[in-house]
């Protein structure tokens, strides 16, 4: 009985007994991780669990003895930097001050060449913006934007680098610099005295440049340019375009060729046709030939006028052709037959001059003009030769226009 009781209780050791672990045959100096029959697959243990997550750490090793055993990791050391050289501060700020002075010159270049183009609405706004300033109305300012328009405008003026040229209200100087660039002599004339700090920023690179801060019909060509020649370029104010081209084409020094921005309709009676004539293109054909260069639409200016433009190109005769009382007696005919251009010239000129009928009658009978015509139907060389008739016959009165 004592050796069947011996039997079954190694039996039942041997069933319900939990395994033990037993060392490796194969030990080292390395740290060892022992686990169990039951968690020998490394996938099932808790710690390799972990630890198989990729970029963690391994965990710490199971307990031996007692002992937490810690898995170590080598780490090369860093190499050394080379130890650089000392740094010679005043030599550097002394470089950078070159350099910072070689950069200030180049764009002092820059800027002396750089132009504004103030055909670009953009520029010319934020250029009017900077000094407070819109287009004044009072002054009939309509400032060109149009670089086709300027181009028209200097490719018939034709100037060489050795003329000079007289503009007439320069404003912000968008054909000032052109010419500036094309001429030997600029002088620029401006009466609005608001807008001229732009006009002398924007001219203030050129020497060839003068400003006069004075009404066109008070400057004196002769007192400007003496006995020189020049060449009148601008875009005219319209409410004074008839008084200007009069002023400057009777002046004692008259330019030998006007380019003049225009309204379209002054630019039509300007080079029309006898059947079509009036006073002011009589007037301009008197002193030379007309011809319209090119038209401009009302959207090439800032602000835009109400009418179209057209840019006149007149080539002044060296002579006109009648001078001093003759010319006198020509226009107080022109006057005279234009007041009442839908009359009879016949009528027009009695009533105008308070002459007899009898007396028109003879001149005109005497020009072989028609006396039913009517003013605008006449030439220029039927103007001309009706002065001529007129001025051999002493009734008729001393007049100017």
């Amino acid at each position: 009985m004592a050796a069947s009781s011996a039997w079954y209780d190694t039996l039942y050791m041997r069933a319900f007994a939990l395994p033990t672990c037993q060392p490796p045959k194969n030990t080292s100096d390395k740290d060892t991780s022992y686990v169990s029959e039951k968690t020998s697959d490394p996938n099932k243990h808790p710690n390799h669990q972990r630890s198989a997550q990729p970029g963690r750490a391994p965990d710490r090793a199971p307990a031996i003895d007692g002992r937490e055993r810690h898995h170590t990791r080598y780490t090369p050391p860093k190499p050394k930097r080379p130890l650089r050289p000392a740094v010679d501060v005043d030599a550097i700020l002394a470089h950078a001050d070159e350099i910072a002075a070689a950069n200030l010159v180049e764009l002092d270049t820059e800027a002396e060449q750089t132009i504004p183009d103030l055909t670009d609405l953009p520029t010319l706004k934020r250029l009017l913006r900077t000094h407070g300033l819109r287009p004044n109305k009072s002054f009939g300012q309509h400032l060109l934007i149009s670089r086709d328009a300027l181009d028209a405008i200097l490719a018939a003026a034709e100037l060489d680098p050795a003329e000079n040229a007289l503009e007439v209200g320069a404003g912000t100087g968008v054909l000032t610099v052109e010419l500036a660039q094309r001429a030997r002599r600029v002088v620029a004339v401006e009466i609005d005295r608001a807008i001229l700090p732009v006009l002398r920023a924007t001219t203030a690179r050129f020497t060839n440049v003068e400003i006069i801060p004075r009404d066109l019909l008070d400057v004196q060509p002769s007192a400007v340019f003496g006995d020189e020649p020049y060449k009148l370029v601008a875009n005219l104010p319209y409410y004074i375009t008839a008084l200007t081209l009069r002023h400057f084409l009777e002046a004692a020094n008259p330019p030998r060729r006007l380019v003049v921005m225009v309204q379209k309709e002054v630019a039509a009676r300007m080079t029309a046709r006898p059947g079509d004539l009036s006073l002011l293109g009589l007037s301009v054909q008197f002193y030379g030939a007309p011809r319209i260069i090119a038209n401009v639409p009302a959207a090439a200016f800032y602000p835009p006028p109400q009418v179209d433009s057209a840019v006149v190109r007149i080539d002044l005769y060296p002579q006109p052709p009648l001078t001093g009382a003759a010319r006198e007696r020509f226009f107080a005919l022109a006057h005279a037959g234009f007041a009442e251009k839908r009359k009879q010239l016949h009528n027009s000129l009695a009533r105008n001059l308070h002459l007899p009928q009898e007396t028109v009658a003879r001149w005109l009978a005497a020009a072989n003009i028609d006396p039913m015509r009517r003013a605008e139907t006449l030439s220029l060389g039927e103007w001309l030769s009706l002065t001529r008739i007129a001025l051999a016959d002493d009734t008729l009165p001393d007049a100017t226009p």
